[in-house]
């Protein structure tokens, strides 16, 4: 990068100051000599591109990685028998990774750094007094939920608090949006619910794949409710017709759909690497589908949806 290009990011990171604000009582203003602006275009950019060596680093050790701006996701997959081993390796890797920021001027926040063993109830039942020490005398103890990029992990993944968010969240939005519906078009009232329910129940929804019918139909409540708000059907009548005219699948079919799309854009693209490279193309026979593309039946290919959110 040079000429104007650099010049523009050089007028743009140098020259700032910042100040402190205490008991309404502001500091003198002092030189700002490292950071980018929060909250601006650029800002993440430069950020990314500040701590892109950090993905370097993580890949030297036994851990797998993601990150997505500041937040950064470690993750190692181990059986129970093997579980002190690889909390070390979990130690040692978070290790790493603080002494890297403390040299490039950064700062690893302990205290938002949350922990989450997932396993069945049996699994989770052997595990016990498991703690995580950091640097600086910092214990972290295992979470039963965390949020990862809005959307609720349980360490049994069954996705109970993530149904309960989106539901409660939704419902809210319904009553509002029966409160004014008298007052609005048909159009309108489409618009909202696609924008404020609809969006909700299709975020991330490839990880409701295999859950429990009883899961899944909490969220085909919700669904219900926003399409009778819209229609200002009554709950004693048919919702199919109203489901229909709004063009939407049903919840179901709706997770359905973005597994399957969520495939064909790895097989077409191979893109993200750790979504291809769960699929397997079955080898092609002399038959009168020979010329279809025919994934192979294993169990990797029931993982794409949880790894779809990473």
């Amino acid at each position: 990068m040079s000429g104007t290009a650099l010049n523009w990011f050089k007028s743009y990171i140098t020259g700032r100051t910042f100040a402190v604000l205490c008991d309404d009582r502001q500091s003198s203003p002092e030189a700002l000599n490292c950071g980018v602006p929060q909250g601006s275009v650029l800002g993440p950019i430069l950020f990314v591109l500040y701590t892109t060596p950090l993905s370097t680093l993580i890949s030297s050790t036994p851990c797998n990685h993601h990150l997505y701006a500041d937040d950064t996701q470690l993750y190692i997959s181990f059986s129970p028998t093997d579980l002190a081993s690889n909390i070390i390796h979990l130690k040692h890797t978070i290790t790493t990774i603080s002494d890297w920021m403390k040299m490039n001027l950064l700062f690893l926040n302990q205290n938002k750094t949350e922990f989450l063993i997932f396993g069945s109830q049996k699994q989770l039942e052997t595990i016990s007094d498991l703690r995580l020490s950091l640097a600086e005398d910092v214990i972290i103890l295992p979470s039963s939920v965390a949020r990862d990029l809005g959307f609720s992990l349980d360490s049994n993944l069954t996705l109970k608090d993530q149904i309960s968010n989106v539901c409660k969240t939704s419902y809210y939005h319904i009553r509002d949006l029966n409160r004014i519906r008298k007052s609005l078009d048909l159009n309108t009232a489409k618009i909202i619910a696609t924008a404020l329910i609809q969006s909700r129940l299709d975020y991330c929804n490839s990880l409701y794949l295999n859950l429990p019918a009883t899961s899944v139909s909490r969220l085909q409540l919700v669904q219900n409710a926003a399409a009778r708000a819209v229609y200002s059907v009554s709950k004693f009548d048919h919702i199919t017709p109203a489901l229909m005219a709004l063009h939407w699948l049903k919840v179901e079919e709706r997770i359905q759909y973005k597994v399957v799309s969520l495939t064909y854009k790895a097989l077409q693209y191979n893109q993200p690497r750790y979504l291809r490279d769960l699929l397997s193309i079955q080898s092609t026979r002399a038959t009168r589908s020979a010329s279809l593309i025919t994934l192979a039946p294993c169990q990797t290919c029931c993982q794409v949806s949880t790894e779809a959110l990473k």
